[in-house]
């Protein structure tokens, strides 16, 4: 069997994650592979750390990415701050909600949860609340839930944990780099992103950051491996077996990201240059134009897609900027649309999770993916498409009131 050479298709990539990668990132791919000791490459680790502080907006030690997707970069945080026996709340309010919570029980941590509907999220005091039932050591949350593309305020949760000596744990893979994610003034002790969303970079990497409260209950637990606790003094006081992960060990990957440079894996050097220049296009563009350039975006999509006569599955203050959730009109096949969408069209949305499956599109307005072109090619094939399957739609409408609003 012969295999021929790649021929990638030309898409428009609309989705809530993976989206079209800058340029100027590719560029930076595609560069020669140094040593991940190499003098100029550990300088380039510390740029990355450097334009990560400045895109989570804190002053952290530490601020780097974890190799391997977002779900990785959770992994990392959980799996090296819980104990066995440690309780751990996470208010659900969509898919990855569920994933936290599986996660901290893969980590034997005594799991509390609170849920909503999907399509709604939490008022800070009903979580704040459940905080001082459970007395839990961490709570972890998502940020911007693409599932449902609901945004959770965190603010005063943040400072609530604060206050409660309690952990803020959050995944912001959806939203960082496309809307506010304050790590410091929102009082949020470890953070992680993805580089597949409004970073514009492909999926590798999970820029994580945490404080210094992270890092201390990081050095308690090293006391086991390095002998001055014991694994049985772990089982006598928790009945349970410590279980670690040696990948996704923070205190072994501070150590690599530090000055000591003490090697832990083989840093994935292309991945970095693309993390690196991603960072710098965000940077240039400034946090507050791009995300003011994400709303804009948002909000055309919006006039379009309901002057075509469809409705929005989220709305108002709860919904997350950087996706845009469409119920699907009766008696239209979700699937078959977003299929003739991507024939015909080359445009890529996404269909939803769970409860929702068949029942929403999600359409992400992200990264560079978020372009005026993107929007209105991206409403003329829904649109078409609507039409060709019999759909009742304002034909025309659309792509008008989206320009309308461009030419304001």
């Amino acid at each position: 069997m012969t295999i021929g050479e790649m021929n990638i298709p030309k898409r428009t990539i609309m989705t809530p994650g993976p989206v079209e990668v800058h340029p100027r990132v590719l560029r930076a791919l595609s560069s020669p592979v140094l040593g991940q000791f190499d003098p100029a490459f550990t300088d380039m680790m510390n740029d990355v750390m450097a334009l990560l502080r400045q895109i989570f907006r804190t002053t952290n030690k530490w601020a780097f990415p974890i190799d391997g997707t977002s779900r990785a970069g959770l992994e990392a945080v959980l799996a090296s701050l819980i104990k066995p026996g440690d309780r751990v709340l996470i208010p659900i309010f969509g898919r990855f909600g569920y994933l936290l919570a599986e996660i901290c029980e893969r980590y034997q941590a005594d799991v509390y949860t609170m849920e909503c509907p999907w399509g709604d999220v939490f008022e800070p005091k009903e979580v704040i609340s459940e905080i001082k039932r459970t007395k839990p050591e961490i709570v972890a949350v998502v940020h911007g839930e693409t599932s449902t593309g609901c945004i959770q305020p965190l603010e005063e949760i943040g400072r609530a944990c604060r206050e409660l000596d309690v952990l803020c744990v959050v995944d912001a893979v959806a939203t960082i780099g496309g809307t506010d994610v304050n790590t410091d003034e929102w009082c949020l002790d470890a953070v992680v992103g993805g580089t597949q969303k409004c970073l514009s970079v492909p999926s590798g990497m999970a820029p994580i950051t945490f404080n210094s409260r992270v890092e201390k209950r990081i050095n308690e637990r090293k006391k086991v491996e390095r002998g001055i606790a014991t694994r049985e003094d772990i089982v006598l006081e928790t009945g349970r077996l410590p279980i670690s992960s040696n990948y996704f060990d923070l205190g072994m990957l501070m150590d690599y990201w530090s000055p000591r440079r003490l090697n832990h894996h083989t840093e994935a050097t292309s991945m970095l240059y693309g993390l690196r220049e991603g960072a710098r296009v965000v940077l240039e563009e400034g946090l507050r134009e791009r995300f003011s350039r994400h709303r804009l975006h948002e909000t055309a999509l919006i006039k379009g897609i309901k002057a075509m006569g469809l409705e929005l599955f989220t709305e108002g203050r709860k919904k997350l900027p950087t996706v845009t959730c469409v119920k699907v009109p009766d008696r239209v096949d979700a699937d078959l649309v977003r299929k003739m969408m991507l024939d015909d069209f080359g445009v890529e949305i996404a269909s939803s999770f769970g409860p929702l499956a068949g029942k929403i599109w999600r359409i992400g307005t992200m990264g560079y993916s978020c372009r005026k072109e993107n929007v209105l090619f991206t409403l003329a094939a829904l649109e078409a498409v609507l039409i060709r399957t019999g759909a009742s739609v304002s034909p025309g409408n659309a792509l008008q009131a989206a320009l309308d609003f461009y030419h304001e």
